[in-house]
Order: structure tokens, then sequence, then C-alpha cells
């Protein structure tokens, strides 16, 4: 029991900074599970999944009852990507889990990738942040809906920092605008992702009075993060949005570091 206690405070404190930041939760989620060891990383995987797609449930209703508009064609390409990356992201992890004997090599290879998209996302909204592509043709919303959809899921972060950068970075969209976008990605890439593992090896590898706590901690954190960002400025996501960043790429030297002491 004080195991899914703790599972459930995690998951509302990620989940309310994921939903303000639309990085989703997971990428605090995932480093956290993996330093207290409690479960094998196939198990993290699938929590943090289940926490980040609840919470793009709510948080997604919440900021549309704001008033928050969305352009359809960037929603349903970048969806439809996504839904392909979900399912292909989550096949690697699964052959890689096959490929090593040790999981602690897929979870090397996990920190090493998400280090490299929270360094890419940090420098681009400190730096770059004015500087856009202006990609407009619905090809590319499904190719950049497909490479989020396929890391997110390979990650096991159901989200992550390089979501909202990304399509700031294709779309020149405003930062407010682009955590929408990030949590609608986040809904249907974890949704492809959970489809997956249902059909190819079923959940009952996994421990799922674990999903008691993990669900409600999902839904209060996306309420309240959502809550939360409709009453900040866009500056002010975008600091939430660093700080998260440099907290977890600590975490995640911590946990690379730790996987060889």
């Amino acid at each position: 029991m004080y195991i899914g206690i703790i599972y459930f405070i995690v998951i509302i404190l990620a989940n309310t900074v994921g939903a303000i930041s639309g990085m989703g939760g997971g990428v605090i989620i995932k480093p956290v599970l993996d330093t207290l060891h409690f479960h094998s990383l196939a198990a993290i995987s699938f929590y943090s999944s289940v926490a980040v797609f609840t919470m793009s449930i709510v948080s997604t209703m919440r900021q549309l009852k704001n008033g928050l508009k969305l352009q359809i064609p960037i929603a349903v390409f970048v969806s439809l990507g996504s839904v392909v990356g979900g399912i292909s992201g989550n096949t690697v992890f699964e052959s890689l889990l096959r490929l090593f004997s040790d999981e602690k090599y897929v979870q090397l290879v996990q920190i090493i990738l998400t280090i490299v998209t929270l360094l890419f996302a940090y420098f681009y909204t400190k730096i770059g942040n004015e500087r856009s592509l202006e990609l407009s043709h619905p090809v590319w919303y499904v190719i950049v809906g497909l490479f989020l959809g396929f890391t997110s899921t390979l990650l096991g972060i159901g989200g992550g920092p390089i979501n909202v950068a990304l399509l700031m970075l294709c779309f020149g969209i405003p930062i407010k605008e682009a955590t929408v976008y990030s949590i609608v990605t986040i809904f249907f890439s974890q949704a492809a992702k959970l489809v997956t593992i249902a059909q190819v090896t079923g959940f009952e590898r996994f421990d799922l009075s674990i999903l008691l706590y993990v669900i409600p901690a999902a839904i209060v954190g996306g309420f309240v993060g959502a809550l939360i960002s409709g009453k900040i400025s866009s500056e002010r996501v975008t600091q939430v949005y660093q700080v998260v960043i440099l907290l977890v790429l600590l975490l995640n030297l911590w946990n690379g570091i730790q996987l060889f002491v």
C-alpha cells in the first residue's frame, strides 16, 4: 500500500507540472520511479503511460473549456502521426528489452536520449524561441506527430519537453498553444501504446492494483495543472518549463550514474 501512496503523490505533483508546461508529467514520473526501483522498467513505462494518458484527457477538456481554440489541421494530422509513432515506439522498446539480457542497458539508452531532448528543449526555449520554420503542409504535421509519438513511447515518458519545443520550432505557435497540442499528441500516442500492449503482451505481467493510485492521481494532477495554466502568463509557463527541464536533467544524470555504481 505504501508504494501506491508514494506513486499517488509523485503522479499528482508530476502531472500538475506536466499539464502546465505541456510535458505530460511522464518526463518527471519515469526518472523518479526509476530511482525508487519498485518495479521493472516495462512496468514503470506502463504506469507512466497510464498516468499521462489519463492526465491528457482531463487537461485537454479543461483547456478547451477555458476557451482555448485549436487549429484543427494541426491537431488532426499531428495526432494521426502520433498514433503511428506510439505504436512504433512501443515496438522498438519491447524489442530492446528482448535484445538486452539486462534491462539497465535499455534504461541507459532511454536516459541518454532523454538528456539529448532535454538539452534541445531547454536551449530552444532559452535562446531560440523566436525562430520558427513556419511549416504548414499536412505532411509536416504528420511527420512531427510521428516523431513525437515515437520518442515519447520509446523513452517511456509519455510526452516530454521536446513536444512543446518542436511544435514551436516547426509551426511557429506560442508556448501556451503548443502545450495544448502537446497534450493532444500525448493522448493519441499513449492510447496507441496501451492498445498495442493489450493486443501483444496483455496487462497480466503488471501489478494492476497500482492503477487504483495512478489513475486518480493523474486526474487530480491534470485538472489542477490545466486550472493553473489557464490563469498564468506565457512567460510564467516558459519559466516553469525551463526549471522542470533542469531538474529532470539532473535526475536523469543521477540515474545514469547509479546504473554503473
